[in-house]
């Protein structure tokens, strides 16, 4: 006879699929070329960070914003409003990837200018509190920590945003590390994660004019997010984090 135990194991969260490049040869080539471009960016400004960080800093914000902008206008298909599920269709998912790589400019640039001022005014701040919270000047160098929260956001925000929307349930994925790694989440992780190990060689007593605030923590914060979008398209793509 059958068991009419009722299963009272707790639900799963929905298992969301990773985010896939456009399908067309401009999104396939400038998705690598891209973290070359922010690499270069920041190597070419890195002299002038370490010798003023607040305007050196603030000046690469704008080709910063560019450059994201361009990226996910370019490579990444716009938020649907929800996170999207294996239980789709594969027809379902060809016709919406269809349909949003054939959308006009207005479709792409509109959410990407969005995108940037949700970063702007909600997650910049956050991080920046956050970095105060994991051991940022508290009185002092609030220009520097503001301007490093800034780019920490761009570099790992922006791309969520753009391709996940506001949609809370997302979000809460996100946050929980339920979502499987693509090239956007391991940006998001890889900033993360570069820019806490960013903090190692400051307290160090080695007299370097690169260990002042924030340099070390930008410099990690960029390179971490090469590495992570890389990795994170590639080798890792699809597999979820997994905490034991």
């Amino acid at each position: 006879m059958a068991s009419t135990t009722p299963n009272t194991a707790a639900p799963q969260a929905p298992t969301a699929l990773p985010i896939e490049t456009l399908k067309n040869d401009t999104a396939r080539l400038y998705t690598h070329i891209h973290p070359l471009l922010v690499l270069s960016m920041y190597a070419y400004k890195f002299q002038d960070i370490v010798a003023d960080p607040v305007p050196a800093l603030l000046s690469t914000l704008a080709p910063l914003a560019v450059l994201q902008i361009l990226y996910v206008a370019v490579c990444l298909p716009p938020t649907s409003g929800a996170v999207q599920t294996e239980k789709k269709k594969a027809g379902d998912k060809k016709r919406a990837a269809g349909a949003k790589t054939e959308s006009g400019l207005g479709g792409k640039i509109v959410p990407a200018f969005l995108s940037l001022a949700l970063t702007a005014i909600a997650s910049a701040p956050l991080l920046t509190a956050l970095l105060v919270l994991f051991g940022a000047p508290a009185t002092t160098h609030h220009a520097h920590t503001l301007l490093a929260g800034a780019h920490i956001a761009l570099l790992s925000t922006l791309p969520l945003v753009y391709v996940h929307g506001v949609n809370g349930e997302t979000w809460r994925c996100i946050v929980a590390g339920l979502l499987p790694v693509d090239e956007v989440y391991g940006g998001l992780v890889g900033t993360l994660l570069g820019a806490w190990l960013g903090a190692v060689p400051i307290p160090l007593d080695w007299d370097r004019e690169w260990q002042k605030w924030p340099v070390t923590i930008v410099t990690g914060a960029y390179a971490g997010y090469v590495v992570g979008k890389l990795i994170g398209g590639t080798m890792l793509k699809g597999k979820q984090i997994k905490f034991d």
